[in-house]
């Protein structure tokens, strides 16, 4: 009879199997669960990044998009600003002109003036007097030095006032271009998309680069820089009314027409003078022909007479013997001592007249050279207007403007 071979080991029973397949289905269930739920955690995180990348996106260029409305804003506020210190500048330099050029005029006034005092030095005897033309020239020069330190004075305050307009302007200048390449850089950013072939992965983007600001700070500083423009152009408006260059202009005038006026009144007082005088004169020296025609007749009847004269000299020279009380002066000597006496008196009198007829004639003259000299103020002032009138001004601040386009 034959043998049955049997392999040997383990025998499980059918429960055993049962029960292993049942764990294996079980085990490949919950693994299959496990994953699922690992599947569909990665689907909503990837919808949740999807989404979340999305907003970003658009809030990154909505956020950008305001940076660059706040830019463009605070630009066109430099740039009106930046424009208006320009205009206030250009005002504040034709007003530095205008008051160089009346300076300038100051010194045609200051050296007639100085000429005519000079010339009224030139005087003699008792012509030379303190009268109110001096007085008057005196003031003149007072007011005109008193109006070129007034005028230097603008000029010097107009000059600082610009070189401070320019300093502001310089730093506006800089923000402006600061805004300008800040904005070509963020419009540049702002038309990148995803799309875009320049974009790419950089290392450490976030970093916060050195000298960086924060929003308060940049906007702080464009503000004060537009406030400190401001201030240095209502400064700047401040000088410009101060610097009243036409009351000055009409004092000086005033002064002038004032010295104008005592200097005619004055040599008509000595044209007065002088004609009183030349007529006295010629009166005087008619006196002295006729006191000199009479001396001449008693010089013929003396001649006439030389025997009755010696008769008279005897009995004046007998007579001066009369002792005490009794010896009294000849009424006929008397009378010839007194018509001598009177002539050289005359004499006299005219040669004092001739030297104050000659010092009014100088005096006389000398006024009307000031006359003459004066003029030279009305042809100044004709002058200096037809000047005005066609000689263009041309900017003094010497600044560099920046192309606002």
């Amino acid at each position: 009879m034959a043998t049955l071979s049997s392999k040997p080991g383990l025998r499980y029973s059918v429960s055993d199997w049962a029960t292993n397949n049942k764990q294996i289905s079980h085990t490949a269930e919950k693994k299959r669960n496990v994953s699922h739920e690992i599947r569909q955690e990665g689907r909503a995180l990837r919808n949740e990044t999807t989404s979340k990348t999305n907003w970003d996106e658009y809030d990154s260029t909505r956020r950008l998009s305001d940076r660059i409305n706040d830019v463009t804003r605070w630009k066109e506020n430099l740039k009106a600003c930046a424009q208006q210190v320009d205009a206030e500048m250009d005002a504040l330099t034709l007003s530095k002109e205008e008051t160089e050029r009346a300076l300038a005029a100051t010194v045609l006034p200051l050296e007639v003036t100085a000429e005519c005092l000079n010339l009224r030095e030139g005087r003699r005897g008792m012509e030379l007097v303190c009268d109110p033309v001096e007085a008057e020239l005196k003031k003149e020069v007072e007011v005109i030095d008193g109006a070129q330190r007034i005028l230097q004075q603008c000029i010097d305050q107009a000059f600082e006032q610009l070189c401070r307009l320019q300093e502001a302007r310089q730093q506006l200048t800089i923000d402006l271009q600061d805004k300008i390449e800040a904005l070509d850089v963020d419009m540049s950013c702002l038309s990148l998309t995803i799309r875009s072939p320049e974009i790419s992965l950089k290392p450490n983007p976030t970093r916060v680069p050195p000298g960086s600001t924060t929003p308060q700070q940049w906007e702080q500083f464009s503000r004060y820089n537009i406030t400190r423009a401001k201030e240095e152009m209502q400064a700047s408006v401040q000088i410009r009314e101060n610097n009243n260059v036409q009351n000055d202009l009409q004092f000086n005038t005033a002064q002038r027409m004032t010295v104008e006026f005592a200097l005619r009144k004055r040599t008509h007082h000595e044209e007065q003078a002088y004609h009183e005088m030349q007529w006295q004169l010629k009166t005087t020296q008619e006196e002295i022909a006729e006191l000199e025609k009479d001396i001449c007749h008693l010089e013929e009847d003396m001649q006439a007479k030389t025997a009755p004269l010696k008769l008279v000299h005897t009995r004046l020279e007998n007579r001066i013997k009369r002792p005490g009380m009794d010896l009294c002066r000849d009424e006929v000597n008397s009378t010839t001592a007194i018509i001598l006496h009177s002539l050289q008196s005359l004499k006299q009198h005219e040669a004092q007249m001739m030297e104050d007829l000659s010092r009014k004639q100088d005096a006389l003259s000398l006024e009307q050279r000031s006359n003459q000299t004066r003029q030279r103020l009305t042809l100044g002032v004709q002058t200096e207007g037809l000047l005005s009138a066609v000689v263009p001004l041309t900017n003094s601040s010497g600044r560099h403007k920046l192309d606002l386009a």
